[in-house]
Parts: C-alpha cells; structure tokens; sequence
C-alpha cells in the first residue's frame, strides 16, 4: 500500500503465512466478548450504565510510548460526573490514574519535549491551565501548579510547538482587548476590565436583557455581551495576550464537541484557526479559516498582525491542520452557504502558491475529522459510511485512497505514529455494544480497499465482504471490560430494504438479552435526530439502544433519508420534505422487519424520537395508528412557531426552503400540529427548558393539544437542561419515565 512504510506484499503474506508476528501483538489486550472468569451474563441496567467509565479526550506523547487521557466517573448518588487523567503505555500495561482531585482535572497534554504534562481544572479560581512535570520512564507526575488566573477562566490549552507557549480561550469583553484607536492592551489590563465588567453585573439589581441582534441566545445559554477570543501565554513568565483583540465574534465558534479549531504552524510561528467572521451569524454557516502571524524570523513577537482569511467557501470551513513540513494547511470545507449539512470536503491550502485544491472531489461522505502522517504526504481521516465509521487515509494528490474497514465501529480521536518502523493509528474506538475504549491499530492489518466503495454515493446496499472483517485492534485500555463481561449485550443486525424512489435504505435491530425465538417480543422503535444523523455502531448514553432491549425488546432503527452515511444525495432527501419520503422509508423498514424478523409482535410497537425524530414522533401521531404509543422528546410540533423561537435560523431556512412569511405553504405542509384532528396514539412528551434549539412551547403546545383531545399523554419536563439530559439524576428519571410509559402500552400480553 502506498504511503505505509515498509513491504506491504512482503509483510502481510508473511503475516498470512504465520512466519511473522505483528508489530502490535505484544500489547495484552482482553478480546471484546471474551472474560477471565466464565461467568453468567445479564441484561444491563441503568445503574450499571452509570458504573461506566468514560472515555474523554486522549493525547500522545511525541516519542510514542505514552497516551495521556481524561475519564469521566459517574457519581449517581451525589448527581456528579467528574472526569480525571489517567496514563497507558503504548508498548503494553494497565492504565492508572494520574490525577485525583475532587474538582476533577481534564484536556491533558504532554509537552512538545515530553517533561511536562498540561491540564485544566477547577481546582482554584474557576477553571485554569496547570502544569506539573512528567517522568516519562516512570510515567508519573510532579507536583501540580497553577499558571493562569483568568477571573474569565481558561479553556482548550495546546502547546506551542516549542513548548515555550501555550494557547488558550477565554470569554471575554470585546471592548476590553483593546485601547484606543485600537491600541494593543497588556493581558493583566483586559483581564481587570473584565472582572470590573462581571462583577457590576453580578452586583446589579437589574437582570434585564436588552437584544439589539440575533442569536441572543444559543444552544441552552443567553450569548451576553462576552465573546470567546485566542489567548498565547508564554510559559515562562505567565505573559499573555489576547490574539483576538476588539473582535465582537466568537474565535473558534460554538460548537458541540468539534475537533479543534485552530492549529500551529510547525515552527511556532503562525496560527490557523476557524471564525465566522460574519454580520448575522444566526443567518449564515459561513466559518472561514484565518491565519496569524505571531512570531517573526527571529522569534520576535509580531505586534499588530492582522489575521489573514485563507478560504474562500462561501459555505464552512473547518478544524485547520498544517502539515508536518509546514507547505500546507487541510482543512474540512463545504461549498453551498446556509447549509450546515452539506458534504464537509477534504481539501489542502499550498501556503507558497494560496491555492485551494479538493482532495478526493468524488469522495460522496462527510470528512468528520483529518490528521496528517508524518511524512507530510498522507492524510488519515474519518467518515461515516452505512453504519459505521472507519478511518481512511489517502496520499495529498487523492489517487490512492484506502479504507481501513475490517476494524467495525466508529473511530474518532485519532493519532499517527511510527512503531517499530511502520506506521500505528491510536484512536477512540466504540462499538453499540462496547462503549470507547482506547486502540492502538496496524493499518495493513484494517485495510479492505479491496471491497467494493461506491465513490459517486450510489446508495445500493451492502457491498462489502463481511468474511474479510477479521481484524481486532489490540486494547490500550480496558476501563469498562470487567463489567462488559457480565452483561448481555446482543450483536446488531444490519438489513436493507427497497424504498420510494427506487433507493435501497438500511436499517439495524437488536434482539433482547436471553432471546427466545419462540416468543413474540414487543418494539421500540427508535428514530434519530438531525434530521442529518444517522443509527449505527456506536455507544450512547443518552439514547442506548442495548439499554433500551434489555428489557425484553426488540429495537428497531432505521436510517431514512437525510441520514448520513449514504452520499449526500440521501441526506438531501429530507430538504423540504420532512413529513414526506423519510416518513416513507421508516414505515417500509418497520413493515420489512415485522415481515422478516417473525419474533416481532407487530401488535406491540412503541415509536421513539428526540429532536427531528421528536418531530417525526409527532408527524406519526397524526399519520398513522399503528403504534401503541409514541414518546416525543424535544420535537418541533409547530414549524412556524420553531421557527421563532430557535437560535440557528439558516438550520430552518434551509429546510423548509425560507422563512415562514415567504414560504408559509410549506412550514405548513409539514407541520405535525395541522393533523392534529387525527391524533389517537398515547404519547409522553419530553421537554426542558434550556433547550433553546427546540424551544420548550412546542412541548407544551404538543401536550396540551393531547390533553385537550382527552388522548392518554404524560408530559415530563425538565427545569435544568437543554435539548440532552446530562445530569445522572435526570437521566435516571428519564430512562424510567420512557421505559414505564412503553411497558405500559406494550405489555398486555407476554
């Protein structure tokens, strides 16, 4: 394989032949359903979901032999989750914890010389950047200390590649960055500005907002008058500035969980980052991608400079990465402004000659996160693909493209390096019924470009060799294997049905613990948000699949179209037409399960949906009668009143082709609430209050409209979160507030 170092035909026919031992083989690793004591195994409960440890972000240390990660505990009890750091060696070991203190500790990083670990934590003055020493034969740290005292807090620290420095967030006043006539302000100055600035508001006997612009409130917060700006402090002397000064935007933008926003240089010199630089950011999808200089030739620091916009999508432009060698900058692109679902494109920015060039422009899946390999001519990345996914990798020209697909589940987090002199991917890796652990990979050994790959996104069903997916990642970590071992957590199924159209739509079901194929079992049918999400092998606990089977039902999930995964074509289905064919595809999936899966008792079906498919629960509840009943979570009931009341208006502009004024036919073309005459099916409403994606008077007006149609409703709302239930307790309530209702309506016969 091209790009891999190393005799690829030499060294795996000698693998084949069992002459050669893998590179990888000496990591002790616990196989996925294997346990060191034979023991019976049982449905899983919520409680031991809880018990899970969970694996946050990870890190490598530059010479390889040590990956620094965070893991969340869950404190049911006490209503916490509370993550800490923890250390593994690469060449084979047990994991351990390197942190411990009750405020919890998270993002570690080692520094570029390997001597120094940084971390942030809420031990002192809200959260802060701490340093302590690392010992890397032993794989133990100093005494940790304290080197930002932000009353604005810091956030998403990275080294500097000399380790001199360190990059960090922090909300800020806009007005206080700078001085006059747009002088330069010294970081202690801001930082007093703004402590002023906060501390009058906290004092302030007055707590009303006065809005002058949109998006005054995002996600499940008001945005205020404080912008997220760049930081760069040098790690000797504790001297910062703001990188960002007198920018009312936010640098990086909000986002949930994205692969950072900004990258250096290799010599320390200059910044990438993301911003979305615009006059309406509530209207548009436009994120750029600047550069910065900070340093000169000597060193010296480069007052003054300006950022420099580098990409010239009008759609966004995301997670900048410069090449090991410095000549070039990749980054994730999308061509179609106002669309923040549309194909995110691998390109490469040549920083002598400024020109852009698309990588793989017949490559029809999302690029969800890239990293270079070290030798600046590759590039490994990830995209979602029927269900899965799997890491790719493919040479800067895009005329060699492999897929390293017969490791199944969906990898994220991932890490290249030589080992033993050939490449090693180290990466997050989970599967629905394994949540992440940490692997480390040998990408011959994944390799299966020989499958068929339908570039162009012809959405044509299963084509791949499902007898070559032999390759099991040797485990780094084992933070959950003990209790895996105990439970029983069935395999997914994968099926494929003709729908309208003429296209082929996928669909998965998982059969309860301790299955009996004699007996009839009961549905949750479950449908998926976005609309542009999609089902597959991965890990949840917000939404668990295998939780949900464990007591005695068969799951059923449905990829209809607007699903990822597929090519864009398939997730442009949903534009415009939310009640139309996806609702097709998701009935013709459930009737092709029932037809095919005879322990299906089509008679005891409950349909289940959060955000699109809260919509889509509701768009069911009028359309059809064939569900014992439905469980709608933070759904849009009423499309024009979505509308004004979400934060992100592009999102609903763009789907239902404008805004409610010039488009009113359609917004009520597909608005559950108009069929509210056919209304029948019992239904539990979820909403919460800070959920300001799909405000919560759509949950009342949905539960309302049931109790005034006198139809059997329950609605459980929640005063203290967002569009997800995060809190234990909450999630506790939740599972067993939607389990109860199902078991209600599902169990009049067994």
């Amino acid at each position: 394989m091209t790009g891999f170092r190393g005799n690829v035909v030499w060294a795996t026919s000698l693998l084949l032949a069992g002459i050669v031992t893998p590179a990888f083989a000496q990591v002790q690793t616990l196989p996925n359903d294997a346990s060191p004591v034979a023991v019976a195994r049982r449905p899983m409960t919520f409680a031991d979901m809880m018990q899970m440890r969970r694996l946050g972000d990870i890190d490598v240390s530059r010479d390889g032999q040590w990956v620094l990660f965070s893991a969340t505990d869950v404190d049911l009890a006490k209503n916490t989750r509370t993550s800490h750091l923890w250390i593994v060696p690469v060449n084979g070991g047990a994991e351990k914890p390197l942190t411990d203190a009750a405020a919890g500790e998270s993002r570690g990083r080692f520094s570029p010389d390997g001597k120094q670990i940084l971390f942030e934590t809420s031990r002192h003055d809200g959260q802060q950047i701490w340093l302590a020493d690392f010992d890397s034969s032993t794989g133990t740290i100093g005494e940790p200390r304290q080197l930002t005292y932000l009353s604005t807090e810091a956030d998403n620290a990275t080294w500097s590649p000399d380790g001199k420095h360190i990059l960090f967030t922090s909300d800020v006043y806009p007005e206080c960055s700078s001085g006059p006539d747009g002088a330069d302000v010294s970081g202690v100055a801001e930082d007093s500005c703004d402590r002023q600035k906060d501390e009058e508001l906290a004092q302030s006997k007055v707590k009303a907002k006065i809005f002058t612009h949109l998006l005054y409130r995002h996600w499940n917060a008001f945005t205020g008058d404080k912008r997220s700006h760049l930081f760069l402090m040098s790690v000797d002397d504790g001297v910062y500035r703001d990188l960002n000064p007198g920018d009312d935007h936010d640098v990086p933008p909000f986002s949930l969980g994205e692969p950072d926003g900004w990258d250096f240089s290799p010599d320390g010199h200059e910044l990438a980052f993301e911003e979305k630089k615009v006059d309406d950011p509530a209207l548009s999808t436009n994120v750029d991608i600047f550069t910065l200089k900070l340093f000169n030739d000597e060193g010296k620091t480069e007052w003054g400079a300006k950022p420099h916009k580098i990409s010239t999508s009008p759609g966004g432009d995301f997670t900048p990465r410069y090449s090991p060698d410095g000549k070039w900058i990749a980054w994730r692109m999308q061509k179609r402004a106002g669309y923040e679902s549309d194909r995110f494109r691998l390109v490469v920015y040549n920083r002598e000659t400024h020109s852009i060039r698309e990588v793989l422009p017949n490559f029809d899946r999302w690029v969800d996160e890239e990293t270079w390999v070290d030798d600046s001519q590759h590039i490994a990345f990830t995209a979602g693909d029927k269900g899965e996914e799997p890491i790719y990798w493919v040479n800067i020209t895009g005329d060699d493209l492999h897929r390293m697909g017969k490791a199944t589940g969906e990898w994220s987090d991932i890490h290249t390096l030589l080992r033993n002199g050939r490449e090693a991917i180290i990466a997050n890796l989970m599967r629905v019924d394994r949540p992440s652990e940490i692997v480390i990979a040998d990408p011959l050994e994944m390799d299966d470009t020989a499958r068929k790959f339908e570039a162009g996104g012809q959405n044509s069903g299963p084509s791949r060799n499902v007898a070559a997916k032999t390759y099991e990642p040797p485990l780094l970590t084992n933070l959950n294997t003990a209790l895996l071992a105990q439970l029983d957590l069935p395999k997914m199924e994968s099926f494929w049905f003709p729908s309208i159209g003429g296209v082929r739509v996928q669909g998965f079901l998982i059969r309860p613990p301790d299955f009996d194929p004699h007996k009839k079992y009961p549905v949750k049918f479950l449908i998926h948000g976005g609309p542009q999400g999609a089902w597959g092998d991965s890990w949840s606990y917000r939404w668990n699949p295998e939780l949900f089977a464990a007591n005695g039902y068969v799951v059923v999930m449905i990829n209809p179209g607007g699903s990822t995964g597929y090519g864009q074509a398939f997730v442009d289905r949903v534009n415009g037409d939310w009640g139309g064919r996806p609702f097709i595809d998701l009935m013709r999936g459930l009737d092709y399960a029932e037809l095919h899966y005879p322990f299906i008792d089509r008679n005891r079906e409950c349909a289940l949906g959060a955000s699109y498919g809260g919509y889509m629960a509701d768009w069911i509840l009028g359309h059809t009668d064939r569900f014992k009943c439905i469980v709608s979570h933070d759904g849009m009931f009423n499309p024009e009143s979505a509308y004004g009341t979400t934060d992100e208006l592009w999102f609903n502009e763009w789907e239902f082709k404008g805004t409610p004024w010039a488009n009113r036919e359609l917004y009520r073309r597909w608005s559950p609430m108009l069929a509210e005459t056919h209304f029948k099916t019992p239904t539990l409403v979820v909403h919460s209050q800070l959920d300001f994606r799909l405000d919560v008077s759509e949950g009342y007006q949905l539960f309302d409209t049931l109790q005034r149609m006198k139809i059997p409703s329950k609605m459980l709302y929640f005063p203290d979160e967002g569009h997800w239930i995060l809190k234990p307790q909450n999630s506790q309530l939740w599972y067993q507030t939607v389990n109860d209702w199902c078991d209600q309506w599902t169990r009049s016969r067994d």
